[in-house]
């Protein structure tokens, strides 16, 4: 299995410079990563530094702490599509989750998506903060709005995925709904782990001492 098609290379760090992108963007090239994910910022810069490669961008939307209104996720959606952005991860707001406002839940997802005209778009439940019984209902949610992936974790919470956390999505998930596993996620074997158990994207900021560890 050719594990570099699943990964999104992933750079979100608060203090990431422009050479820290460059880097990101050159390394995605030359292991032919799916994408590179980097904060709104970096977006029209990985553009440019990936334009005739197969890499795609993605980048993030109501990160990382999701408590931003559906507007202002919304206006950040269409203006990273705007400047170049392949794929949205987009934080949900938890609080409402937890306030079970589903509709609130459910209406940021669909105002999002109906904004970015077709592009993929994950969605970031931040599984270390949930219930079982919260990362189901998410994972219903997710199936009803007709989004390209589930997605674990914004690698700032409390902690990363786990293996409950994509049994729990893949009891609940429907054929269509796809999984991103992230954070935390640093070896080959945790990659092979989660791809074995139906992933199929990964995020990570460790993805090139994965592929050259998985080279020795």
């Amino acid at each position: 299995m050719n594990i570099n098609s699943f990964i999104d290379h992933t750079n979100l760090q608060m203090d990431a410079t422009i050479k820290d992108i460059e880097k990101l963007c050159n390394e995605a090239k030359k292991y032919h990563f799916t994408s590179v994910c980097v904060s709104p910022y970096y977006v029209p810069f990985a553009k440019k530094a990936l334009e005739g490669s197969i890499v795609e961008v993605t980048t993030v939307v109501g990160f990382p702490l999701g408590m931003n209104t559906k507007e202002v996720k919304v206006y950040e959606a269409i203006e990273a599509i705007n400047e170049g952005a392949d794929e949205i991860d987009m934080v949900i707001n938890v609080g409402a989750l937890k306030d079970k406002d589903y509709d609130y839940v459910k209406e940021e997802i669909e105002e999002v998506r109906d904004a970015i005209d077709g592009k993929v778009l994950k969605v970031i439940i931040e599984t270390s903060l949930l219930t079982e019984e919260e990362i189901i209902k998410m994972t219903e949610i997710c199936n009803e709005t007709y989004v390209n992936f589930i997605k674990t974790s914004t690698g700032f919470g409390k902690r990363g995925v786990n293996e409950k956390d994509i049994e729990i999505i893949n009891k609940h998930k429907n054929d269509i709904l796809e999984v991103k596993a992230s954070g935390g996620i640093k070896t080959l074997e945790e990659v092979n782990k989660y791809l074995e158990m139906g992933v199929t994207r990964i995020g990570t900021s460790h993805a090139v001492e994965i592929i050259e560890g998985s080279d020795k």
